[in-house]
Order: C-alpha cells, then sequence, then structure tokens
C-alpha cells in the first residue's frame, strides 16, 4: 500500500483563560469550540464541510458540560453534515495530540482525504474550582500515598538508552500515585536543579511570549470569543444566577508582563510536595504552568487534496512517538517519545530547527532539552505554556499547530512538538517545512 502525504492546512484555537477564575469559566465550552471550528472552516473557503470526513477530539477530564457531549456534539453544533464520523481520545495531556496524530495516520494510509483534529479541556470547574477544602484533602491524600512503599516492577531492559543519568533508588521507591507537582520536585532531584534556573526559565518564557505577541506571531493562531465575564460573590464563590459584563477575549490569562526573577524567586512552593533524597523543595506556581480552559483545532488533509483545492499547507506530518517512563519521572516522557519520532521521520535531533515543548513544568524541560541534544535557543521561541497556559488535553493540537506556524516564519525545515503525560508517558510529532 502507497502511503500519502498529510500536510497541516490551518490552526486556530480560543484563548487560554485562567481556571477557577479566568474569563470562561461562565461560558459553555461547547459553544467556545462551535465558534473556534466555524473559523476554521470558514478561513479556509476552498472546504465544503462535505471534504470532511473525521473529527476527533481530544480531552482529559470530563466534566461540567464537557461529560457526555463529545466530538459528534461539537461537530453538529459548528453546522458539519450528519456523514462527518467522530471519536474522543483521552491520552491525558498528549489527548488532543493523540487525535491529531489518528486524524493523520487516516490521512497517510488513505482512509480519508480530509479530517480536524481538536482539543477542549475545562479546568476551571474541577483542579481550580474545588476551593480549600478539596485541595487539603488531595494535599493529604498525597501525603498518606507518599509514606507508603509500593513494589514496583523492574526497570525495562531499554531504560537506559535514554537517560544520561540513573534514577535513584529513593526516586524509584517512592509510590508512583503521585501529583504532577510530585513528579516535577523528583525530576528536579534526579537532575540536581536548582530553584534559580527553574525561574529564570520561566521569566524568559513569559519574556518571548510578550515579544511573539507584540510582534502579531499569535493574532493568526488566537480566535477572539465573546463570552459573559463570571461574577463571584466576596467569598469567591461562582454566582450563575447573576450575569456579568459582556467582553471580547483576545489573549491568554496566562501571561503575566513584567515577570521577573525577583517576584518568581518570593513565591512560595506548592503545598504537599516532599522531598525524597532531603533536597530543597524548589517547585512553585512561578515555574509551573497554570490550570487552565480552552479549545484548539487543527485541519488536516492528504497533500494532493491540498493541491487539488488550492491550498497552502504549513507543514507534512512525517514523525510520530508515544514512549513511557517511571511514574514518579512522569516529566521526562517526551525523550523516549521524541527518540521514537525522530526515529520514524528518519531523522536526528542535530536537525531539528524549532521545538514546541509544553512547559508543564520548567523541571522537565530543562533535563530532557539537554537529554534529547537539542539546542536551547531553539526551544519555544515564541515562548511556552508557563506563559500561555495548559489546558490538558486541548494542548498537543496547539503545539503541532504553533510549531508550524513557527517553521514557516522562520523558514526552517524540522519542527518538533512534545509534551509528557500523566502517569508517565510521553508523545512527539515531527513536522516537516513543504
Amino acid at each position: 500500500m502507497e502511503l500519502q502525504n498529510c500536510v497541516i492546512v490551518d490552526g486556530v484555537r480560543s484563548p487560554f483563560t485562567r481556571g477557577g477564575r479566568g474569563a470562561f469559566v461562565a461560558t459553555r465550552l461547547d459553544e467556545v469550540s462551535e465558534t473556534v471550528l466555524r473559523t476554521l472552516m470558514e478561513r479556509n473557503p476552498q472546504l465544503s464541510p462535505y471534504d470532511v470526513e473525521d473529527l476527533g477530539l481530544g480531552n482529559v477530564t470530563g466534566v461540567a458540560e464537557l461529560a457526555g457531549i463529545g466530538a459528534n456534539h461539537i461537530a453538529r453544533l459548528a453546522g458539519l453534515p450528519e456523514h462527518v464520523c467522530t471519536f474522543d481520545s483521552n491520552r491525558q495531556c498528549g489527548s488532543s495530540m493523540e487525535t491529531l496524530q489518528r486524524i493523520a495516520q487516516e490521512v497517510m494510509v488513505g482512509q480519508i482525504d480530509v479530517g480536524i483534529a481538536m482539543g477542549i479541556e475545562r479546568m476551571g470547574r474541577q483542579l481550580g474550582g474545588g476551593g480549600g477544602a478539596e485541595r487539603t484533602r488531595i494535599t493529604e491524600f498525597n501525603k498518606k500515598r507518599l509514606e507508603q512503599t509500593t513494589e514496583q516492577r523492574d526497570l525495562p531492559p531499554d531504560h537506559d538508552k535514554n537517560f544520561s543519568v540513573p534514577f535513584p533508588d529513593y526516586i524509584l521507591d517512592s509510590t508512583p500515585i503521585v501529583s504532577m507537582t510530585q513528579t516535577a520536585q523528583n525530576v528536579a532531584e534526579v537532575y540536581d536543579l536548582g530553584r534559580g534556573e527553574l525561574d529564570e526559565f520561566a521569566v524568559e518564557s513569559h519574556r518571548k511570549y510578550g515579544a511573539a505577541l507584540e510582534s502579531g506571531f499569535y493574532k493568526d493562531e488566537i480566535v477572539p470569543i465573546e463570552v459573559e465575564l463570571p461574577v463571584f460573590n466576596d467569598e469567591g464563590e461562582l454566582q450563575l444566577d447573576e450575569h456579568g459584563e459582556r467582553r471580547t477575549v483576545e489573549w491568554d490569562e496566562g501571561y503575566r508582563a513584567g515577570t521577573n526573577f525577583e517576584k518568581l524567586s518570593e513565591l512560595p512552593t506548592i503545598r504537599g510536595l516532599v522531598s525524597h533524597g532531603n533536597k530543597e523543595l524548589i517547585i512553585t506556581a512561578g515555574n509551573s504552568c497554570p490550570t487552565n480552559d480552552g479549545v484548539t483545532a487543527a485541519l488536516l488533509m492528504s497533500e494532493r487534496k491540498a493541491d487539488e483545492l488550492g491550498l497552502e499547507p504549513l507543514a507534512r506530518i512525517v514523525g510520530f512517538g508515544v514512549g513511557g517512563v517511571k511514574p514518579q519521572v512522569m516529566g521526562l516522557g517526551p525523550v523516549p517519545a521524541t527518540n521514537k519520532a525522530l526515529a520514524h521521520a528518519g531523522i536526528d535531533a542535530s536537525q531539528i530547527d524549532r521545538v514546541e515543548f509544553n512547559e508543564a513544568f520548567a523541571a522537565q524541560v530543562i533535563p530532557s532539552i539537554a537529554e534529547l541534544g537539542i539546542k536551547m535557543e531553539n526551544v519555544n521561541v515564541n515562548g511556552g505554556s508557563l506563559a500561555i497556559g495548559h489546558p490538558l488535553g486541548a494542548t498537543g493540537t496547539r503545539l503541532v499547530t504553533t510549531v508550524a506556524r513557527e517553521l514557516k516564519r522562520s523558514g526552517g525545515k524540522y519542527g518538533l512538538a512534545t509534551q509528557c503525560i500523566g502517569a508517565g508517558m510521553g508523545i512527539s510529532t515531527v513536522v516537516e517545512a513543504v
């Protein structure tokens, strides 16, 4: 069977708003998804809705209005005809990248010519909306689990080939049922990272994102969304029966202009962390990604179909990879995943010109990039998730379309999008300039 080339024609997203108290808290995300999907179709008028054959949706939490709705509901809201098939995917933080890869694989084997990959996440009514009592219960649960010993399987035979340092027994013997912030602390200890370098990395993420905003880089990526702002009482509780002012949200809410090292260095470490090696606790809200609400969408098709319709692709998809690591060092998942994706693409890390690396934590980006042998100056040149935000299942599609757009802007040849995944995985996609 002869494979087809699959290209990314376009990608759009909503602004990524803050979870808990952000602009989307009082807005249904299926309505936001409708706007994002309609915009994607309207930006490519050569494409008929009847050309679309499959639509996938990545989502993790499945809370509130997202529970049981799925891709099919959103496709119909946006006016796609009944023949467009849909599916839902949950590979935790890698959900929408998984969806994009599945659509691309369908195109490559000739099963379809045109597909759409989407991601959606509402964290405002889950991680960000639980209140102090709920956060305390979560913290106490994590502390209890950390005090328990859990039998560990032996490391797989190929484990050492991905990493230059051994994982200490005190990390591997800790419970694998662990918060994501604890995994970041664990990785920092494995690689002997200091608080200062994590905070400096976060400052750079905000600085680069601010410069990219000023240059207009994100203008073609972000779809403005008109919303009714949420109303909160004095105790910070959402008042669903009250109506806030209407406003058009145009930019990501996680970005903080003027973020500097001095401000970040004053932040306390995240509650509930422990150090298994009796080292300094260094993971803070400033060097971790925020919780967010958001929607993403990407248009994929065969290169032949794009030529036929007269559409100019952003990039060609040439490599995929997923990889697993110990859950206790979840943030290192991009290393084996990227090694697989590079092998699939038939290139090596030295050929990568641009990287969109999901900044779940500064503590996992820094060592992962070093392990892969990629130049840090090629990573997240327009800022990353520490400033942009990380709405779990929606992030992967953003990473791929952003790196494709950056390749076109910079004139590079190969781009990599990669992210860690909860429970000890990573997922990566390699794209090539067209």
